[in-house]
């Protein structure tokens, strides 16, 4: 799959050519049913520096960080490889990396992004990365989401209208 890096191999790329990639940008997330919200952000991250990588949550660490509700599907909907596919078809996207841990703290420790960036719903105080990206001097960035929507309102809107 083009696009789709393991934490190794995406190390010794960046490392091959730095000035292709630097400075990176780097988000992460689930990014189970992509809507607007997301390309919307992802363009917004990708602005920001000359490439930018994704950090893609495993399907485990997904049903880690994203419990089943009563009545809903369990999470991912869609597995990690689908989504990885199409995030790394983005034209935005330039390398997605799958990770098996709740937070990406240890992939950003080890590829040492020049941006970090999450949405503007997160917090610098509670963001669990924070401080590893400020330990190595990079810059953090919280985008404001330009179209409010979420994946689990999308599911909760189908489940509703399978209802009716």
């Amino acid at each position: 799959m083009s696009g789709c890096y393991s934490l190794d191999n995406l190390k010794q790329t960046i490392a091959a050519d730095p000035q292709r990639w630097r400075p990176l940008v780097f988000t992460n997330g689930c990014f189970d049913l992509l809507h607007a919200g997301h390309v919307r952000y992802l363009q917004a991250a990708r602005n920001l520096g000359k490439t930018l990588i994704v950090g893609l949550n495993s399907d485990r660490s997904v049903q880690t960080i994203k419990p089943q509700a009563a009545g809903s599907p369990s999470r991912p909907i869609v597995p990690e490889e689908q989504r990885a596919e199409v995030l790394a078809a983005l034209r935005a996207v330039d390398g997605v990396v799958i990770f098996a841990e709740p937070t990406a703290s240890q992939l950003i420790a080890a590829l040492q992004p020049d941006v970090y960036v999450k949405g503007g719903d997160y917090q610098l105080e509670t963001l669990p990365e924070a401080a590893i990206v400020q330990a190595y001097g990079g810059r953090i960035e919280l985008i404001q989401i330009e179209v409010p929507s979420s994946t689990s309102a999308i599911v909760n809107r189908i489940l509703a209208a399978k209802q009716a």
